[in-house]
């Protein structure tokens, strides 16, 4: 088996496919109809939530497409002039829906009731109660529809150019490597960044460095982006703060599902107990044979102790370890990996103008899921794979659901993928007939906790820091470098003696023109996800249809409640986060266990 690239075809035939002009003329048809509608009335707001949900699904379907065109080449022009159409199209859709979307938020609570009774076609609007009393919740920070189509309209050439920028400079960027030996290597950004994750060490700390050199070349357009998203953002939310003030993280907590109380619990937890995080980075800085870790080495694969280069999987290797992990939890997981290779929806093919990063996504009219990255054979690429094949089959379980009842917030999408990452460790841990093969798994689970323990934190502190300065002004580059340094330095501590300084231009996330705050979620998902998997050994045969029920029910609730539902506690309070840490703490306890073992390890 070759490293796969996608076939995109149950979608669209390709970039000249007839059918994409059809269904963006479908759309475009639709907009007078909704403008027709009467908005005071319960016949229309319901004629107008069918009518447009059945279109809305072909851009959703558009925008997976053509994203995942431009994911593998950023450059291609033809994908970038489509795309700014369907983005001009799904704006032109939420400014015709505006009227109707506010018309609902103020309804009476008997009103409500009343067209959520109502079937339209085939669409029960039952099945939109949740999501649109989430919508109802956000009533005090409304503008007039107006006000609120502008802020739409302006989006396009607004927030969401800026996040094209980023891709399209970092898509299209390409590095140059200056080896050991004296000799050059250039390649593009993306290849140079897999590097990170395998064992050349050669290689290795010359792509971490000429990315940072990259990063530092392009910084001013870096920060103009980093400072029109926030300025952006900020604008609109004094702008909305007319009844009631809207804090910076009041939209994240919002598409989050989750309460300031909660958020600062996890927080103060993860912040008591960094130590962890950073016992995890000295104990793999021992086995590079180095006081402190080195951040070139921070992802990387487990040095072999016999001083070779660390192990290396082919993508066959990888999907064979993944399928029989899966296969322990229940052999529908195993057959949904299958499912995946063999209709090519994984794309993991090194590409000289591929995108950073590795996602999944789904075509939504056929709740077809999707996974992308880039393969380089390390166990991190493993687990990464892992990471969102767990993604990809949370959209398959949900696949039969109203498609409103699929749209899970990141806090709880990290479940599925966090959890499919502890199922192949465990597998793995439980196969090793070494401490060398012992020692590879529970170096993965000290990566994770360095990883999600301090480096997510690093995220969240450091954008946090940002929002409340950047009120003041933009950020030069400059006070960018010094604001993440200081940060790095904060929860990193002694188990790194450089900090990476450029780490806010490198990580995407920070350049999202659609959400701020993309990091917490995953210290939410990581926890969270060590409590569920902690239920499999105790439901014993009834976890995987108790696991099912739970990932279908993301969509549906909020995450204080689904915990409470489903694992009996109060996500509010610091006791939940610190169960799931002190189980962390005991894993890093053996990583340092397994290592003092050894003796032919590097001093």
């Amino acid at each position: 088996m070759n490293t796969p690239s996608w076939d995109l075809s149950i979608a669209y035939q390709g970039l000249n496919d007839p059918k994409i002009e059809q269904d963006l003329a479908a759309v475009e048809a639709l907009l007078p109809q909704l403008a027709s509608l009467d908005s005071t009335s319960l016949q229309g707001l319901a004629s107008a939530l069918a009518k447009q949900q059945v279109e809305r699904v072909k851009v959703m379907t558009l925008s997976a497409f053509v994203n995942c065109i431009l994911s593998v080449d950023a450059a291609d022009e033809q994908a970038k002039k489509l795309l700014g159409k369907v983005n001009v199209l799904q704006s032109e859709l939420d400014q015709a829906m505006t009227p109707f979307m506010q018309a609902i938020v103020k309804l009476s609570l008997e009103d409500f009731d009343a067209l959520l009774e109502m079937t339209e076609g085939d669409e029960a609007l039952s099945s939109w109660r949740f999501l649109l009393e989430r919508e109802r919740l956000l009533k005090p920070q409304q503008l007039s529809v107006a006000e609120e189509q502008l802020l739409t309209a302006l989006d396009v050439d607004g927030k969401l150019a800026w996040g094209r920028l980023y891709d399209n400079i970092t898509g299209s960027l390409k590095v140059t490597l200056q080896l050991p030996d004296g000799q050059q290597e250039r390649m593009g950004l993306s290849q140079a960044a897999s590097l990170l994750y395998g064992g050349d060490s050669l290689r290795r700390e010359p792509a971490w460095r000429a990315i940072s050199e990259a990063m530092t070349a392009h910084q001013e357009s870096f920060a103009a982006i980093l400072n029109a998203l926030s300025g952006a953002r900020l604008t609109e939310y004094e702008k909305r703060s007319h009844s009631q003030r809207v804090h910076f993280l009041d939209p994240s907590l919002h598409t989050s599902r989750i309460e300031k109380a909660t958020l600062d619990a996890m927080m103060a937890v993860a912040k008591d107990n960094r130590h962890i995080g950073q016992k995890a980075g000295l104990q793999m800085a021992r086995l590079f044979g180095t006081d402190k870790l080195k951040p070139w080495d921070e992802m990387a694969s487990m040095p072999d102790l016999s001083g070779g280069e660390g192990s290396s999987y082919s993508f066959e290797q990888g999907i064979d370890i993944i399928r029989e992990a899966f296969a322990d939890v229940d052999q529908e997981m195993a057959d949904f990996v299958d499912m995946m290779v063999e209709n090519k929806l994984i794309d993991a093919a090194p590409q000289p103008n591929k995108r950073l990063g590795a996602y999944c996504t789904k075509f939504a009219d056929s709740r077809t899921p999707l996974v992308f990255m880039t393969w380089g054979g390390s166990m991190s690429d493993v687990l990464t794979l892992a990471h969102e094949l767990g993604h990809a089959f949370h959209n398959w379980v949900m696949k039969d659901m109203p498609l409103v009842q699929t749209r899970y917030p990141m806090t709880l999408a990290e479940t599925a993928s966090i959890f499919a990452e502890n199922v192949v460790r465990d597998a793995l841990m439980a196969k090793a007939d070494s401490e060398q093969e012992k020692l590879l798994m529970l170096w993965e689970e000290a990566q994770s906790a360095l990883a999600l323990m301090v480096n997510i934190p690093v995220r969240y502190e450091f954008e946090k820091a940002y929002y409340e300065q950047r009120k003041e002004g933009e950020f030069t580059p400059d006070q960018l470098k010094a604001l993440m340094s200081e940060t790095w330095q904060e929860w990193y501590g002694e188990a790194m003696d450089e900090t990476n300084e450029m780490f806010w231009a490198s990580k995407l996330h920070f350049s999202i023109a659609e959400i701020s705050f993309y990091n917490y979620p995953y210290l939410f998902g990581y926890l969270f996800s060590k409590g569920v998997y902690a239920q499999r050994e105790v439901k014993g045969d009834s976890f995987y249809t108790d696991y099912k029920a739970l990932l279908r029910d993301t969509g549906s609730m909020t995450a204080e409640d689904v915990v409470e539902k489903h694992l009996g506690m109060d996500i509010r309070q610091p006791a939940f986060w610190q169960q799931s840490v002190d189980m962390v703490a005991k894993q890093i306890e053996e990583f340092e266990s397994v290592i003092g073992k050894f003796n032919g390890f590097r001093h």
